[in-house]
């Protein structure tokens, strides 16, 4: 019900109209000398007549009014849709992302072996000077947790983010003079905290540090028997941030040597590196193979979480 108003009262405006004889407020027609102005009544409540008939009371509205008042109520309806439909967005996005984690977290039991770690790994530009790489998997790793699979110093940097299961694989080159083993750690974490863990690596260098390796993998009857700590010449550790997973590998000379000096693959592929793991190109080995297993794994995460259309 709309009640009546004062006579005279201060509004932020100004002091509201006066009302004339009717009940009704007066408006520029109601004053001598102007032209008088249609008005129109909106959802006007009732009175009571001298019968006692309802009779609606004389609120009038003019029409410039009513469609400032109707604009307004509109703008506020598409304002408040538009804000709950982003909320309703964002939401869906962040369900979908969050879905999109913990499946990409569940494929090392729902994917073949073979789409993980493809019996052939072509790498195209992926050796020294933009030449092309083969590379032939020789072994695969038990799938299994994460105890004696790393250094210390490196189990205890990859601790916050958990292990749920480990899968390695390892690769020689077409001339198999190189040996590479590649790891799928599956993570225990959410999203932030392998953003924590990804952050770390980046700012503080982890992937640079020789006591951070990853160890390879050495099957017996291949030509990676002799691939064990001692062998290890590059390496590589990448971690995602958009699945619970670790991505590494770490290369060696096939034969057996030992290396004093291992060089990351960061440094060892950079334009004039004149070390002989460098020059060897096992840094391109163990960045060429780890880049195209990350590559593989997330196509096969993106497959695993497409809606179908």
């Amino acid at each position: 019900m709309y009640a009546a108003a004062p006579a005279r009262t201060a509004t932020p405006f100004g002091p509201a109209p006066a009302r004339s004889a009717s009940g009704a407020y007066a408006g520029a027609g109601d004053r001598p000398g102007a032209a008088a102005r249609p008005f129109v009544t909106l959802g006007l409540p009732e009175g009571y007549d001298e019968h006692g008939r309802a009779r609606a009371l004389g609120v009038r509205v003019r029409p410039r009014t009513a469609v400032a008042a109707a604009c307004l109520v509109l703008g506020l309806g598409l304002v408040g849709g538009a804000v709950t439909g982003g909320r309703l967005a964002g939401e869906t996005d962040d369900s979908a992302t969050a879905g999109s984690f913990a499946t990409a977290g569940t494929l090392w039991h729902s994917t073949p072996i073979d789409r993980l770690f493809p019996p052939t790994v072509e790498g195209r530009g992926a050796g020294p000077g933009g030449a092309d790489r083969t590379w032939t998997r020789v072994a695969v790793a038990p799938d299994s947790g994460c105890a004696g699979a790393f250094d210390p110093l490196l189990r205890e940097t990859l601790a916050p983010v958990g292990c749920a299961r480990l899968l390695r694989a390892t690769y020689t080159d077409s001339t198999q003079s190189f040996v590479t083993t590649v790891g799928l750690l599956f993570t225990t974490a959410d999203a932030p905290a392998m953003g924590s863990l990804a952050a770390r690596f980046r700012n503080e260098g982890l992937g640079r540090r020789t006591d951070l390796m990853p160890r390879p993998y050495a099957a017996q009857g291949t030509v990676a028997a002799a691939f064990g700590v001692r062998q290890r010449a590059s390496w590589t550790v990448s971690v995602l941030t958009e699945a619970p997973v670790v991505v590494y590998a770490v290369s060696g000379w096939a034969d057996g040597r030992t290396v004093d000096t291992p060089q990351s693959a960061a440094d060892a592929t950079k334009a004039g590196a004149a070390t002989a793991v460098a020059q060897a190109g096992l840094g391109n080995e163990a960045q060429g193979l780890a880049d195209r297993v990350e590559r593989g794994f997330r196509k096969t995460a993106g497959s695993a979480t497409e809606k179908p259309s």
